[in-house]
């Protein structure tokens, strides 16, 4: 997702994800990928990634099941589109492929050629490469603007007409469950959560209660995506107890006692890959 990191100062972007799925036989790798930039960038640095990984196998990898959480999971759509032949299946949580309303406020607030913008855009990339810096990420330059106009109404609707295999057709449908692009069959799933206050005690709570302000009334979200907007292929649950980064056991485990536990929701995940053959 945005800032991208995968571990700073010993904590995972993951929470105890990958380790959890290891200790059950899984091969993860964490991709590293610039904390702000478009998702075609970010793509095109993980499909590098992919190749290596491939490369140094010596013909034991051959495709990926990629999971991606909110920017991620449409960076992992444009590797399907672009490589597909690289990819086994494409797991999305909290993925706001239809865009999400925070972006769409601050773009307003500070547009991009404006004096607030030009301010926003210093400070914004200063922190992306710092996070890029503190997790020995790919040295990129961050590029907010590049990940903010991919979110905003217009910018989402650009993406998702140039990369449409996966979406559902009605508002709030589900996508297709499995997909052939150019000869390779790729299987889609996607999660999502629609909670604010859910562990109590993190500072994630407060931050996506205030966020959530800037949806519609009535539309149930997870402080950054709405419930619809999580929608991509086979939709396994759209409405987890769970904020915007609980989805990935942030902020260090502090998530809900009373939901699924995000560890539970990855391993049955990486379960339903196994069964499928993947």
């Amino acid at each position: 997702g945005i800032f991208a990191f995968d571990t700073i100062a010993g904590v995972d972007y993951w929470y105890q994800i990958p380790s959890s799925l290891e200790s059950r036989g899984a091969k993860v790798h964490v991709a590293k990928i610039n904390a702000f930039d478009s998702s075609a960038m970010r793509g095109e640095s993980l499909i590098a990634q992919l190749d290596e990984i491939k490369a140094a196998s010596g013909g034991s990898v051959s495709k990926f099941n990629i999971m991606g959480h909110s920017q991620g999971g449409m960076t992992a759509r444009y590797v399907m589109n672009v490589r597909p032949d690289l990819v086994a299946s494409v797991t999305t949580m909290a993925t706001p492929h239809t865009g999400s309303p925070i972006a769409d406020l601050v773009t307003d607030i500070a547009p991009p050629s404006s004096v607030q913008g030009v301010l926003f855009e210093v400070f914004a990339n200063a922190v992306g490469n710092l996070v890029n810096l503190l997790s020995d990420n790919k040295k990129d330059s961050s590029d907010i603007y590049a990940m903010l106009s991919e979110f905003n109404e217009a910018g989402a609707a650009q993406f998702n007409a140039t990369f449409p295999i996966g979406l559902p057709s009605s508002e709030c449908g589900s996508g297709p469950a499995d997909v052939s692009i150019n000869g390779n069959s790729i299987k889609l799933y996607s999660w999502g959560g629609a909670g604010h206050l859910t562990g109590g005690v993190d500072i994630s709570d407060p931050l996506f209660a205030i966020t959530s302000l800037a949806f519609d009334e009535g539309v149930r979200n997870d402080g950054v995506t709405g419930v619809c907007a999580n929608h991509f292929g086979r939709v396994l649950r759209d409405d987890y107890f769970m904020n915007h980064i609980d989805i990935n056991n942030h902020v260090l485990g502090l998530v809900s006692l009373f939901e699924t536990n995000p560890k539970t929701v990855f391993k049955n995940q990486a379960n339903r890959l196994k069964k499928a053959g993947l």
